[in-house]
């Protein structure tokens, strides 16, 4: 046992290049183990990042930004038109950004955009709309001038339902996510598949 711990010892108080970059390496991913471990109590999932990658929340999350996202099962979402009542605001207006899959796909591109109000199987989605097929969510981007309509006219034609909902945004951290959008984008032209798990719009 006290061989092994001399063994240790030397290792860390050598002063070799391997050595040296192995102890980097060994540090980076304590870090790591850190985060994904805190990520996991706070937000509820070991990658809670996500990189903005259009304007369609303008101008309360930009193009590059890096939002964390909570997942449902450490929070619950708040409408737009329930936080009009209550006052609660995120982002710079009423209630909640949610991240959503189109459709409950796994093929695409999440979408985040604010919950605006929910309605039930039957209800009209909106005044003079057609009628919801399901419960769920009606969204819209934040954005005035590409956004003007929620997203169930054409982006996705349906309410968003809970289990389609991956999260809520809480955070935001400015262009941070411009080198991970410009590494997924080199990783798209050297596969020819796109890197969409951690990119939204």
């Amino acid at each position: 046992m006290s061989e092994r711990l001399d063994q240790i010892k030397e290792f860390y108080q050598s002063d070799s290049t391997l050595a040296g970059v192995l102890r980097d390496l060994i540090s980076v991913a304590k870090i790591l183990i850190v985060f994904m471990i805190l990520s996991q109590i706070i937000f509820g999932t070991w990658a809670p990042m996500r990189a903005i990658e259009s304007g369609s929340m303008e101008p309360h999350m930009k193009i590059g930004d890096i939002v964390f996202i909570q997942d449902l099962s450490r929070t619950s979402v708040i409408t737009q038109e329930d936080g009009m009542t209550s006052g609660y605001e995120t982002f710079g207006d009423y209630g909640n950004v949610i991240l959503y899959r189109k459709y409950g796909s796994t093929a695409e591109t999440p979408i985040i955009h604010r919950a605006m109000y929910y309605v039930e199987a039957g209800e009209p989605m909106w005044k003079g709309g057609p009628v919801a097929t399901h419960a769920g969510y009606i969204t819209k981007g934040d954005n005035k001038i590409t956004n003007r309509q929620y997203d169930q006219y054409s982006l996705c034609t349906v309410p968003i339902r809970e289990e389609w909902v991956i999260g809520v945004a809480r955070y935001r951290i400015p262009y941070a996510g411009y080198v991970r959008l410009a590494f997924s984008k080199v990783i798209e032209i050297l596969t020819g598949k796109s890197q969409d798990q951690n990119r939204h719009t």
